[in-house]
């Protein structure tokens, strides 16, 4: 029974000596392969996939929206007061420049006038009375002591007062002639009548603030929209645009630019563009919104990058160049995208080799020392 025993302790120790010898030649493995992993790593450089910068100037089409209105708009207001006599035109009617649109009567204006073409005519004959009484004098005193020139003097002044009155008299004839004449409204341009707002018996003129009529120039027509200031330096004078409009579906239109507000809007930073349109054929409404298409270049090159290589971070915007192995960070700012490519502003050169796909992690420095 000792012998068992003593054979049961030998084939113990003897398992544990060999589970042991195997736990240290794993471990040893282990760390040779460990320290091949690491000498493999510390002898594979760093990459970064990269890309150029590109200086160049590419046109691009944007689509933005606009809107539409009559080339003239006007409210037409009586000059005098006045009822309203007659009306020759309503809402929808198309007028020539100078048409009669509606006449005014006021008694008392009419009074005024006749008032003074009577006046007019007394000073008028005072002075023709004056005038000849003057020249009489004149070729009387022609003979030697015939006439005293005291009576010569009175009578030319005499003629020049008759003469100041007459010419006073013609002013106000003019005057009442003329305030007759604003009471026949007339069309300021060619147009159509939008919006008529009396009717006949009603009181017009500067006693009231509603116009008799509105009107519109509709023949011709702007086109204004609102260009974000990011693009504002590709406007050129004169160039084309082509828009739609929901009322014609599948219809192009053309405008010719013809100014600019010149100044951008502080409220959404955009420069007003206005553009002229043909429309004698009458297809376009003043007031329809547009989808406006315009082909845009600057005026020169700029450095662009694909868009992917361009990191923001709460710090600001920025382009990761690796240049002979060395990562630096450039702060820059965004201009136009155009598909794949973003237009930058700062500190680039088209030498620069700028990493695709950039992180917060990578840290600026030299990489592969």
């Amino acid at each position: 029974m000792y012998q068992s025993i003593l054979k049961n302790k030998k084939s113990i120790a003897s398992l544990l000596l060999v589970t042991t010898l195997a736990l240290v030649f794993t471990a040893c493995s282990q760390n040779g392969r460990k320290k091949v992993q690491e000498q493999h790593m510390e002898a594979k450089p760093i990459t970064y996939p990269t890309a150029s910068v590109q200086y160049i100037n590419p046109e691009y089409e944007i689509s933005i929206p606009g809107e539409l209105k009559p080339y003239e708009q006007v409210a037409v207001y009586a000059k005098v007061t006045g009822f309203v006599k007659q009306l020759y035109v309503d809402r929808g009617d198309r007028v020539r420049k100078g048409q009669l649109l509606a006449v005014l009567e006021a008694p008392e204006m009419e009074q005024q006038y006749l008032s003074d073409r009577s006046i007019e005519q007394k000073v008028y004959n005072d002075y023709l009375y004056a005038k000849q009484a003057y020249e009489r004098l004149v070729d009387a005193s022609k003979t030697t002591g015939a006439v005293a020139d005291i009576e010569l003097d009175r009578a030319k002044t005499a003629m020049e007062s008759a003469k100041s009155a007459y010419d006073a008299s013609l002013a106000g004839t003019a005057h009442s002639s003329q305030l007759r004449q604003y009471l026949r409204i007339t069309a300021p341009f060619d147009g159509v009548i939008t919006k008529k707002n009396v009717s006949v018996g009603a009181l017009a003129g500067t006693g009231t603030n509603t116009p008799l009529f509105m009107m519109a120039q509709g023949s011709k027509l702007r086109l204004t929209l609102p260009l974000p200031e990011k693009h504002a330096s590709s406007v050129k004078q004169g160039m084309q645009a082509t828009f739609t409009v929901s009322s014609q579906p599948g219809k192009t239109f053309d405008a010719v630019l013809s100014r600019t507000s010149g100044l951008l809007d502080q409220q959404d930073r955009s420069l007003t563009l206005e553009f002229d349109v043909n429309n004698t054929a009458g297809e376009l409404q003043g007031g329809d919104y547009a989808q406006v298409k315009l082909k845009l270049q600057r005026g020169a090159p700029s450095h662009w990058v694909p868009g992917k290589s361009v990191l923001h971070t709460q710090s600001g915007t920025y382009i990761l160049t690796l240049n002979d192995n060395e990562i630096k960070r450039t702060p820059i700012k965004e201009g136009i995208r155009l598909d794949t490519l973003t237009e930058v502003f700062g500190n680039l050169s088209s030498e620069d080799n700028i990493i695709l796909k950039p992180s917060e992690e990578m840290k600026e420095g030299t990489i592969n020392k």
